[in-house]
């Protein structure tokens, strides 16, 4: 997981400046106001806020101390038992320094843990309930082990919706003396889907070409290709030229160097543009479905896209 200069420089440090959450956020302050909290689970997609509340409310808890009274753990680097057993239970035995009668542990990209891990953690978080609380992320709660989310209050966060996002690229762009163009705007949007730390870096990639961010400097950064261009390679074999649809895919994806699951999703997203009816955009889907499957499963991304390229013909001429 990349995690740009700018992400860390732009991190809230207060519930306010969190953007995106707002029921989650209010919830979460009322606890850490009374100093009542119970363990946490924030589950949700990258980039939306997880890590950055949670160590929002680390400094406000516990002020300046709050380094000292937090342990910050990546689930996916140490995976195994005896990080729960060692790290975690010798941090969390020890009482907090200053007025919280707990200390905190973070542990991010939790449904990484193994099943073993998990369960010593629930023990864990039972025996140490009185010195210590603990925040969980992930992305997918169900890879959670239930006992564990019985004793959490659980917070499913949303990805960031389009105004949001605009509100970063407003204040990023005035605080770097960035200059970004509407069009550019609408184009990190589409390729962030919400998630905030790809769209700073993005944003901070483009910047070092040049400060004034136009569409094509951001879908090069990016690279991704642009919408229109997916378009009309459906466009072309919808139509019956497969061969015209076959070459300007190949060409695209090398001039933007993608793999074949990044060219299946933005077909898939671009599925519903295309000139045909709608039972036929269903079945397109499907397949779409299909293909994306056989790929993650280890089949040639090539060959797999032109038998959906072969397909869209199929229906166009149906």
């Amino acid at each position: 997981m990349t995690i740009s200069i700018w992400t860390e420089k732009y991190r809230p440090s207060n519930f306010a400046e969190v953007r995106g959450q707002k029921e989650i956020v209010e919830k979460v302050k009322a606890f850490v106001t009374t100093t009542s909290m119970p363990h946490l689970l924030f589950s949700g997609p990258a980039g939306v806020g997880k890590t950055t509340l949670s160590l929002v409310i680390a400094k406000q808890l516990f002020g300046e101390n709050w380094r000292q009274n937090t342990l910050e753990l990546n689930a996916s680097d140490e995976r195994g038992i005896d990080v729960i057993r060692v790290k975690v239970k010798d941090f969390a035995r020890t009482k907090a320094i200053g007025d919280v009668p707990f200390k905190l542990i973070y542990l991010d990209e939790s449904d990484a843990l193994t099943k073993e891990a998990q369960q010593a953690l629930r023990r864990t978080m039972e025996n140490y309930t009185k010195t210590c609380r603990f925040i969980l992320s992930c992305n997918y709660s169900s890879k959670i082990i239930d006992p564990i989310q019985s004793r959490c209050a659980v917070f499913r966060f949303k990805p960031l919706s389009e105004e949001e996002i605009n509100f970063v690229i407003e204040k990023v762009a005035t605080e770097e003396n960035l200059t970004v163009s509407d069009d550019a705007k609408k184009a990190l949007y589409e390729i962030c889907e919400g998630d905030c730390r790809r769209l700073e870096n993005v944003m901070q990639s483009c910047a070092v070409i040049k400060t004034d961010l136009d569409v094509e400097l951001v879908y090069s950064m990016a690279s991704v290709a642009k919408p229109k261009e997916v378009k009309e390679i459906m466009n072309i074999a919808a139509k019956g030229d497969f061969l015209t649809a076959r070459k300007k895919l190949l060409d695209l994806m090398l001039e933007y160097g993608l793999s074949g699951t990044d060219i299946i999703k933005q077909m898939q997203r671009g599925l519903w543009d295309l000139e045909l009816e709608d039972c036929k955009k269903v079945q397109l889907v499907d397949k779409c479905g299909e293909v994306e499957f056989r790929m993650v499963e280890g089949s040639d991304e090539y060959l797999q896209l032109e038998s959906f390229l072969a397909y869209i013909v199929l229906t166009g001429s149906k």
